[in-house]
């Protein structure tokens, strides 16, 4: 049962990985994500690793994929194609994908066949924990996840000044003004407006040193 379930989830992990740059559509192509990191979380469950496997789901197919299912769907692309922006872009492509399946290869034949008929490193019952994984985060590992609590801090306030700096689209009309002020008649308005509009000699004695 253990074999037919990674049989599944690798084939899945494989097809949700083909789908994201196969699917014109950035919808479906966030949809595919989704679908490849549940298939690594069940892979990530037959290494008994249940605190990657649980984050896996809930930290990124659980909330940041939904934020991204949602912004695509509300900016989205507009009908436009994920195609390559010119043809360089084609070959260049081909290249660096061709360097990624030979690096991948070698990892596989260097590491992967040696260990086919192993049982694998040994690993104690508390393996892949949470009791364990927060262990080592407040003990062996407390500098680095001290540093990338930080860094998602920074990240995260350069995001908010960078939207509060955004001042609207650059061909967006100026609305128009909710009222216009009519022009105001001479002599109305306030005393003392009705007094300095007046010429000096036809202000009153009292009025003369007094505004």
């Amino acid at each position: 049962m253990t074999e037919v379930l990674f049989f599944i989830a690798g084939v899945g992990a494989i097809a949700g990985a083909m789908g994201v740059i196969g699917f014109g559509n950035a919808f479906y192509s966030v949809l595919s994500l989704v679908f490849h990191l549940i298939s690594l979380a069940v892979l990530f469950l037959l290494l008994q690793a249940q605190f990657v496997a649980a984050a896996q789901v809930v930290v990124y197919a659980g909330a940041v994929m939904v934020l991204y299912v949602f912004v695509v769907a509300y900016v989205g692309g507009k009908g436009q194609s994920l195609a390559p922006v010119g043809p360089a872009l084609t070959p260049l492509a081909a290249v660096f994908a061709a360097a990624l399946a030979v690096e991948l290869l070698i990892a596989l034949l260097g590491s992967g066949l040696s260990v086919v008929n192993s049982t694998g490193a040994a690993s104690g019952a508390s393996f892949g924990t949470p009791e364990q994984i927060g262990e080592l985060f407040l003990t062996k590992f407390l500098l680095a996840f001290e540093v990338a609590s930080y860094l998602l801090l920074v990240a995260a306030v350069g995001a908010v000044i960078l939207a509060r700096r955004r001042r609207g689209l650059p061909d967006e009309p100026t609305p128009a003004p909710s009222h216009v002020e009519s022009p105001r008649l001479a002599l109305v308005g306030t005393m003392a407006e009705t007094v300095h509009a007046l010429p000096e000699s036809e202000r009153s004695p009292a009025h003369r040193g007094g505004w």
